[in-house]
């Protein structure tokens, strides 16, 4: 995924209104659910979230899978 489309896909996400959770998977299968727009910053291909307790999570264009526009279905 290119950094101008990893902007620009994660900033159309995160502007939706209302605001839906949506989920970012990284290369590795990790997945992590953007559940608030305010808790994540993206910026020349890179991004931040923090997730609830402000736990960061740091990603960027090159080690994102796929972005699913829809919250995760992780497995207990």
């Amino acid at each position: 995924m290119t950094a101008d489309h990893f902007d620009e896909t994660i900033t159309a996400l995160i502007e939706r209104v209302p605001f839906l959770i949506f989920t970012v998977e990284l290369n590795t299968g990790q997945r992590i659910e953007i559940d608030h727009s305010h808790a994540l910053v993206v910026r020349e291909g890179n991004a931040v979230f923090l997730a609830p307790g402000g736990v960061p999570h740091w990603f960027d264009h090159e080690s994102v899978n796929q972005i699913i526009a829809a919250p995760s279905t992780k497995e207990a």
